[in-house]
């Protein structure tokens, strides 16, 4: 028992491991969580805020949908039911992109 005590103790202890990120082309040095985090999003996904690594934020792009106007040319609807076109004529409705 006493031999296994000392071979114990001979054991040169294990060396820490060191997680790293590259956030902007520079090496960082992270917690393993932060590193597994990191990994899954995607490294393009982080920014530096001072010497802190955040999410970038997103940016929802607005939808700008089609509305139904008045339109010189267009449809004319069946008993005003928008989904049973009877005819395309003059002074009608058409589908438009409000534009800026």
């Amino acid at each position: 028992m006493d031999e296994l005590f000392k071979a114990i103790s001979s054991l040169a202890p294990q060396k820490k491991k060191i997680h790293t990120v590259n956030v902007q082309g520079k090496e960082l040095e992270v917690s393993l969580e932060k590193k597994i985090e990191i990994q899954r999003a995607g490294e393009d996904a982080f920014i530096l805020q001072g010497d802190e690594i955040v999410r970038k934020p997103i940016v929802r792009a607005s939808r700008k949908l089609a509305e139904l106007k008045k339109n010189e040319i267009g449809c004319h609807f069946y008993d005003g039911d928008p989904f049973w076109v009877e005819r395309i004529a003059e002074e009608g409705y058409a589908w438009q992109i409000e534009s800026e």
